[in-house]
């Protein structure tokens, strides 16, 4: 049979190592599902970081929609899943699950070719420049200093804190004097603030030489990102909540930077999607976390910007997946002998952290 022969879906919840907040949230684990996909000898993989329940959604909703289909053709497939999930709504749960198996589709057609997927792509750069995300509201100075200068001494030339909790222009301050003057520092509220807040903040963290600031207010509001954007020199970052290409259309005259996860926005070929609009409309283009996801996809991209190399995906994906990939010199370079995403699945690591 030429056919998709199964998919497999199955969920990981892995708790992180202290409780961790933003400025709009609080967490304690991270959920990890992920998607196989078996074709004509070969396996590919996708994922996604989304609740369990999206694993039962993908296996009730999407699984039967490719079972007997040709892999090779991701965009009839991409289209058969999204077309069904139109009275839930092209977002959330429903777009999270169809993201990871459009990843997994892509994983499989490179692997079923022998190829690493920024091969099949067409490859424009060799690694993908990383800046360190992490720097959670709940992190002690100390533990915030030292997060930030193990980056610095790592080779990241950009890190990223979170703020939004009422003490952030002191936090600032920690990570100013932690990096030193010559690595980039970046802000990300996750929506705290109003538009006047924002600009007020703005305003102190250019005398600290901040450079970009993500998210000042919730995303949707695009008026104010742009009255923002209009009133700072900082680079003003928003769209990780993405989920289709109208949505990226209407928040790029809000922002330098867009920015677009592939595993919320459609997969491999959503992401692209949204970075060949923002070459279209000369803004920067940069990931939001989920590296493993991301690396070849950008390395097809000539104007491609930076990736969020955030701590928590850091992490996770070492636990679950075995990857030789390399980061050198502030940027994430992939082994180009292994095919696909480079990546395989560590199934007994994995065991403990199963939740379906």
């Amino acid at each position: 049979m030429d056919g998709i022969l199964s998919v497999d879906v199955s969920a990981y919840t892995i708790p992180t190592e202290s409780p961790e907040s933003d400025g709009t949230l609080e967490w304690d684990s991270t959920t990890l599902v992920l998607v196989r996909v078996r074709a004509r000898g070969s396996e590919g993989l996708g994922y996604t970081y989304a609740h369990a329940a999206t694993a039962y959604y993908i296996h009730k909703a999407l699984v039967p929609l490719l079972i007997g289909k040709d892999p090779f053709d991701i965009p009839a497939r991409r289209n058969d899943m999204i077309r069904h999930i139109r009275n839930q709504g092209e977002a959330a749960i429903a777009m999270m699950g169809v993201s990871a198996v459009d990843i997994a589709l892509w994983d499989w057609k490179a692997r079923a070719l022998g190829l690493p997927l920024c091969r099949l792509l067409g490859q424009a750069r060799c690694s993908m420049p990383l800046y360190g995300s992490g720097g959670f509201t709940s992190m002690p100075d100390e533990d915030l200093a030292r997060q930030l200068g193990g980056w610095v001494l790592g080779g990241l030339a950009a890190v990223k804190i979170k703020v939004g909790r009422g003490n952030d222009t002191h936090r600032v301050q920690v990570a100013r004097e932690a990096v030193g003057q010559r690595t980039a520092l970046y802000v990300d509220a996750n929506g705290a603030y109003n538009a006047k807040q924002a600009l007020h903040y703005a305003r102190l963290w250019e005398e600290q030489g901040v450079e970009w600031f993500e998210e000042p207010v919730p995303s949707d509001y695009l008026d104010n990102l742009r009255l923002i954007r209009s009133q700072t020199p900082m680079k003003i970052a928003a769209g990780e909540y993405g989920y289709r290409a109208s949505y990226f259309q209407a928040i790029a005259g809000s922002v330098d930077v867009l920015q677009a996860d592939a595993t919320r926005c459609g997969g491999i070929s959503g992401f692209l999607e949204a970075g060949h609009l923002c070459a279209g409309r000369g803004l920067l283009f940069s990931s939001h976390c989920a590296p493993s996801a991301h690396l070849h996809a950008t390395l097809s991209l000539p104007e491609f910007y930076c990736a969020e190399y955030f701590a928590d995906h850091v992490r996770v994906e070492k636990m679950l997946f075995d990857s030789s990939a390399i980061v050198s010199n502030g940027s994430l370079a992939p082994d180009l002998s292994r095919p696909g995403l480079g990546i395989s699945f560590k199934e007994k690591d994995a065991a403990a952290f199963k939740v379906l």
